[in-house]
């Protein structure tokens, strides 16, 4: 893949370009990737902070991944 960095005045990486053709396979491999920057519907965002909240008030249930993907191993 040839990709070409942008940078700023300051030669801080500000932007990425990649030739079309790549940028369609990587679309095609990820068709949702045009949405990923789309604003979350409220409801989504509710029930994001109802989850945060109990997790702060229940924070002895917060157990590491390494835990999770163990029991998902067996």
């Amino acid at each position: 893949m040839s990709i070409q960095y942008l940078s700023n005045e300051k030669g801080q990486v500000a932007a990425v370009q990649l030739p079309i053709e790549e940028w369609e396979l990587i679309k095609m491999k990820y068709p949702d990737i045009d949405h990923l920057d789309a604003e979350l519907p409220e409801w989504h965002k509710q029930l994001i902070d109802a989850r945060l909240d109990a997790l702060e008030k229940n924070a002895e249930l917060i157990r590491p991944i390494s835990e999770l993907m163990g029991e998902l191993d067996k």
